[in-house]
């Protein structure tokens, strides 16, 4: 009989604001005057997830599943890649229990568009939305995120599933 634990995963990532670019935030476009610089639409938030969620898996990371280098992924919608980290994880016996996301920046404000984050990822991943918290922080004018250089966000994940995945 298979031992069946819980597993924890820690994601990060950070993208800086250029102008030309849409602001595209937990899979929601956000109404702004500069956008995240990226290979993909740059989502800072769904990025820290998908490591989160395949560090709880034991995946490895973001960049290792969908690499930069890669044309396949230029410009792709980060909602789609978060997809295929939830089939992936759940093809090896994962069950995902929660995501706890933070979004550090000054502006654009978060919290107006908090709940439909929260719905966008709830429906990608196939949990309840009270299974998804976002959160904002300032950095209270403090380095590239206070100095609106850059988006900064951290996400944990929760699993519970096979001690030793199949695969």
């Amino acid at each position: 009989m298979m031992e069946n634990v819980y597993r924890s995963g820690l994601g990060f990532d950070v993208h800086r604001l250029v102008e030309g670019r849409k602001c595209i935030i937990g899979g929601v476009d956000i109404p702004h005057d500069k956008g995240l610089l990226g290979h993909s639409d740059a989502d800072v938030l769904v990025h820290a997830l998908c490591d989160a969620l395949l560090g709880a898996a034991g995946l490895g990371d973001i960049g290792t599943h969908f690499p930069d280098t890669d044309a396949a992924f230029k410009g792709i919608d980060s909602m789609l890649l978060l997809k295929r980290v939830r089939e992936e994880i759940t093809q090896l016996g994962y069950q995902i229990i929660n995501v706890d996301c933070v979004v550090m920046c000054e502006r654009p404000k978060i919290n107006p568009h908090r709940l439909e984050m929260q719905n966008r990822i709830a429906e990608v991943l196939q949990i309840a939305v009270d299974q998804v918290g976002i959160k904002a922080s300032t950095t209270e004018k403090l380095g590239f995120t206070g100095r609106m250089e850059g988006i900064a966000s951290q996400a944990v994940a929760s699993l519970y599933g096979p001690l030793h995945p199949k695969g």
